[in-house]
This record gives structure tokens, sequence and C-alpha cells, in this order.
């Protein structure tokens, strides 16, 4: 579900959106019409008070989820400033490495930061991401041996042991920021948000028919809006997939500064 999530349009979901809570509100409004027009009882005076509390829980779920969605993006943003901090000290570290080291690391943390950005669209499980994390994991380790080999020719150099102590901070950035990015809402939350929102309008639109009092293009408004809200929510949470990404300027700094 994530994955669906993740790489359908984000126009294809906001419609999506907006035709189900507006499905919602259309079969409300017929269920209301069909009841005015024969006798109501009691009962369906209860049905038409129960929009207000309906929507009021509606509006606690989109916060709660908000909440949810927007401390997530704060952490793959700030996963991604670390990581070039990161990178950006064990590059300075691996120039102060004697001969040959620096020489042969230093095109290695470039490569290694390039495959860090990642791209719109690119998917945690998508191909082209599973390569870029293989290959990331294979430069580190390229470079760990680098550092190794230097400490071993030299070790009572203290450079060799601080490119060792960054090198190894990189590489537990890099999983700090997998870990950011595969923390996701769980879907069944967006299921329940908009299974809320169906049925809060459903509501509304039943009594408002009930009362004879219809108000299409008011409800049609709402509905729009509240799409809107829920797809906010929902793109905040979809890390490479939606309209909100995470800005990559720190890694792409780092690049431009080592051409």
């Amino acid at each position: 579900m994530n994955t669906w999530l993740d790489t359908t349009n984000g126009w294809v979901i906001y419609l999506l959106t907006i035709i189900l809570i507006g499905g919602g509100m259309e079969a409300g409004e017929a269920l209301g019409r069909w009841r005015r027009q024969h006798s109501t009882t009691y009962a369906d005076r209860v049905l038409s008070t129960l929009a207000a509390p309906s929507i009021g829980l509606l509006a606690l779920m989109i916060g709660f989820t908000f909440s949810m969605s927007l401390s997530r993006f704060e952490a793959r943003r700030s996963a991604v400033l670390s990581e070039a901090n990161a990178i950006g000290t064990a590059a300075l570290r691996g120039r102060m490495l004697p001969e040959p080291y620096s020489t042969a690391v230093a095109p290695l943390f470039k490569e290694y930061a390039m495959l860090r950005v990642r791209n719109p669209g690119d998917v945690l499980g998508s191909p082209a991401t599973a390569e870029a994390i293989r290959r990331s994991l294979a430069i580190q380790e390229l470079l760990w041996r680098e550092g190794m080999d230097a400490t071993a020719a030299n070790p009572q150099v203290v450079p060799s042991g601080l490119f060792i102590q960054a090198l190894n901070t990189m590489i537990d950035v890099h999983q700090e920021r997998l870990a950011a990015a595969r923390n996701q809402v769980p879907p069944v939350v967006f299921i329940m948000l908009d299974g809320i929102a169906i049925i809060a309008f459903g509501f509304a639109g039943y009594g408002l028919q009930l009362a004879n009092v219809p108000c299409r293009a008011g409800m049609w408004i709402m509905v729009v809006m509240m799409g809107s809200v829920i797809m906010l929510v929902n793109d905040l949470d979809r890390p490479q997939g939606g309209f909100i990404t995470v800005d990559q300027r720190p890694l792409l700094n780092f690049i431009d500064g080592n051409r």
C-alpha cells in the first residue's frame, strides 16, 4: 500500500479522494431525499444530527495525521543535512591522508554524494534506488579499506584515525537516513481518514436533504477543500513521489564544491 501511494501520481490520488468523498455526500443526499419523500421518523432526525460530530472527528484525525506526516518530513530533511555534513567532514579529513590514499578517496566521496542525491520519483523500493544503495555500500567498503590501509601504513599518524572516525559517522548517518525514509505513516491511517470523511459528508448530505435545504455547490466546495487537506497530509508522507519533496541542496552543494 505504501508503494502504491509513493508511485501513484499525486493528481490521481487527489481526484480519487474527491470522488470518494463526493460519492459519500451524494449517496447521503440521495438517501435523505428518498426519506423526505416518505414518512420520516425520530431515528431519521437523529441521524441528521450526526454530521457535526463526524466532521469534528474528521478534523481531529486530520490534525493527528498531519502531525505524524510533518514530523517524518522534518526528520527526512534533517537526515539529508546530517548526511551532507558527514560526507563533507569525511572528505576533508580524507585530504589529510598521506599519498596515495588521499588521491584514491577523493573521487569516491564525490561519487558517493551523487548516489545519495535522490531524484524526484525514485521511491525507496524502486530498482534505481536499490542499485544506488548497493553502490553506496560498496563505496563505503572501499573507503573503509583505504582508511585501514592508511592506518596500517602509518599507525602513529593522527589524520588516519580522524578519517576513520569521520567515515564511521558517515556510515551511521547513511543508515539513519534510510530509516527516516522508511518511517512512513501506516497506510491504514489514510484509509481510516478517507473512510471517516466519506461517512461524515454522507451524514451532512443526508441532513441537508432531510431538512429540505439543498446546497450542492457549497457541499462540493467543502468536498474539494477537505480533499485538498487530505492530499496535503498524504503528500508530506511521500518522500519522493509527491509534490512536496525533501530539499537535496546540501548534498548538491557538496558535489558542486568538489568539481
